[in-house]
């Protein structure tokens, strides 16, 4: 085992099992915001996996994850409007996923070098982090007519 795959690892059994956690347990609200942050564990997780495996395949589905994940996240905050009115914040959470999915994409970016593998790793994390707070932003009742308001 590699620092790659240690890193995804740590990751991944960190973030999945508060993620976990959250989806199991509690309101409506809590299970949509551990669901936006199983988007945030998983696709870091998945490009470590990649460079620590080798296997550029794996960042493919992580930008296919970055891209979809809060997608999903917006459609259930649509959905659930009315039960996620007393939506908790989560502003200290979305911060720290979106600062440990720029570590990791940084980090990458120094193994991976220019190319075309950078602009992927670059195009992911950008969605990645944007998606992230644009979600938890809609979750909390940032934007109008996205729950309903």
């Amino acid at each position: 085992m590699n620092g790659w795959n240690l890193a995804a690892a740590v990751l991944l059994g960190a973030g999945g099992a508060a993620a976990l956690w959250g989806v199991t347990t509690g309101p409506p609200a809590r299970r949509v915001i551990a669901q936006n942050m199983t988007t945030s564990a998983v696709c870091p997780a998945l490009l470590l996996l990649a460079q620590g495996y080798g296997r550029p395949s794996y960042v493919d589905l992580a930008l296919l994850l970055s891209l979809l994940g809060p997608v999903g996240t917006l459609v259930f905050a649509r959905l659930l409007s009315d039960d996620l009115s007393e939506c908790p914040g989560a502003r200290g959470l979305t911060w720290t996923a979106a600062g440990a999915g720029a570590v990791v994409v940084i980090a990458l970016c120094v193994a991976a070098g220019p190319g075309r593998a950078l602009a992927k790793l670059l195009l992911t994390g950008a969605l990645l982090i944007g998606g992230n707070i644009i979600a938890s932003r809609a979750l909390a009742g940032g934007f109008r007519g996205v729950r309903g308001g």
